[in-house]
């Protein structure tokens, strides 16, 4: 008979293993431990930087108590340089007094400044006269101001500044320009004087309507007056109203 091999042997089968699935009550319980532990671990290191602080906090007034007398020194170097710094301080505003009080304008120079930097020099020049509280207000939104300042006297002012870069030479400011600012300068800013300033001139119909208006108008010739420092701007204008306190 032929040799008959045997049957192959069968291997068991295997299970795979069941993976039994956290129950949700345990997941979250898992979860809350871990933000629990964290939230411990925080609060540790919180509590020991507070400590450290403190304890170097107490080394420091330690110390100081015993060497009391750094504690003189820097209170003097204080004191020192606090006085230091305050009489620079009224040094400054004695120099910018006298510059401001010194300050002149020739034509060229005006001519020559952007119609901001005009703006700026008209500033400057009412401070030169006492208004200590004249600033620049020109630019976007400005309701047709572009200085506002308070006189000697307690007048409000309200100017607008009209620069020409060929001066006399250049286009003429007109009416348009007058009732921009009288129509805002009352109302919003409550001038007592209202004033359009240029370099240039003006156009024969302003003169009539500024007189109805109750404005002011200063030429390139009142300009050049002011701006040489001979008289405040307030003595060069006509019909300038009586100051609201009498004085």
């Amino acid at each position: 008979m032929a040799n008959r091999r045997p049957p192959p042997r069968r291997r068991p089968a295997t299970r795979r293993p069941v993976r039994r699935r956290t129950p949700p009550y345990r997941r979250t319980r898992t979860r809350r431990s871990r933000r629990q532990q964290r939230r411990d671990t925080q609060v540790l290191l919180l509590a020991a930087g507070a400590a450290a602080g403190l304890a170097l906090v107490w080394a420091v007034v330690s110390w100081l108590l015993v060497n009391w007398w750094i504690l003189i020194v820097l209170g003097a170097a204080a004191a020192v340089g606090g006085a230091v710094w305050i009489h620079r301080l009224q040094q400054q505003r004695a120099w910018d007094r006298v510059r401001q009080q010194a300050l002149r304008y020739g034509l060229p120079e005006l001519d020559a400044l952007h119609h901001r930097d005009f703006e700026y020099a008209i500033r400057d020049l009412m401070r030169r006269d006492g208004c200590t509280d004249a600033r620049q207000i020109g630019g976007a939104g400005d309701n047709g101001a572009d200085v506002l300042a308070t006189d000697p006297l307690g007048r409000t002012w309200v100017i607008q500044a009209k620069h020409r870069k060929d001066g006399e030479r250049g286009s003429a400011v007109g009416t348009p320009d007058l009732q921009r600012v009288n129509g805002t300068a009352r109302q919003l800013y409550g001038a007592d004087v209202v004033l359009v300033v240029t370099n240039g001139r003006f156009s024969t119909r302003c003169a009539p309507l500024a007189q109805q208006l109750h404005m002011h108008l200063a030429d390139r010739r009142v300009l050049a007056t002011w701006a040489s420092g001979g008289r405040p701007l307030w003595e060069l204008l006509p019909r300038i109203p009586a100051p609201r306190n009498g004085r």
